[in-house]
């Protein structure tokens, strides 16, 4: 088990604490107490929350495998499994039409090219590529540093 430290009211590692403060904060002239109590502030606000979707998450999960279990061995009834993933709420109708405003974004959004996490949302299939390339992203930015003291025993 790693040490951890108390920050606000967080048990935080204390290798990660070292280097939030050390390395990103004091450079960034930034107040470490004010950063501590800020990232407690968003936790106190998201987790709960978070935790809530996450039990959605799993529920959904449980109720598609126990469908793909029942049907082992069938072809598959792409009707019926759609059916089934509105049922369930997992596929939702598509929203009436909108219209999306553009002030106060900011200039590297607006002025500079770049990769951006712009899709579709009305393209399920171009939305789950985007958040596993960014997840992907995500990972190698992590695992691909020594932000890590030694890699995960998993």
């Amino acid at each position: 088990m790693s040490e951890t430290v108390e920050r606000a009211v967080l048990q935080i590692d204390a290798a990660l604490a070292g280097f939030i403060e050390d390395e990103v904060l004091v450079p960034l002239g930034r107040d470490v107490t004010a950063f501590w109590r800020g990232f407690a502030a968003l936790c106190e606000r998201f987790v709960p929350r978070n935790r809530e979707l996450l039990v959605k998450r799993d529920s959904l999960q449980a109720q598609i495998d126990a469908w793909h279990r029942e049907r082992r061995g069938r072809p598959h009834d792409a009707a019926a499994y759609r059916k089934f993933l509105e049922e369930i709420g997992y596929l939702v109708p598509e929203p009436g039409e909108f219209a999306i405003g553009t002030t106060n974004v900011d200039r590297e959004i607006a002025a500079m090219a770049g990769p951006q996490l712009v899709v579709p949302a009305l393209n399920e299939r171009f939305a789950l590529n985007a958040a596993n390339a960014r997840w992907g992203s995500l990972y190698d930015a992590w695992y691909g540093t020594d932000a890590l003291p030694a890699a995960p025993n998993l």
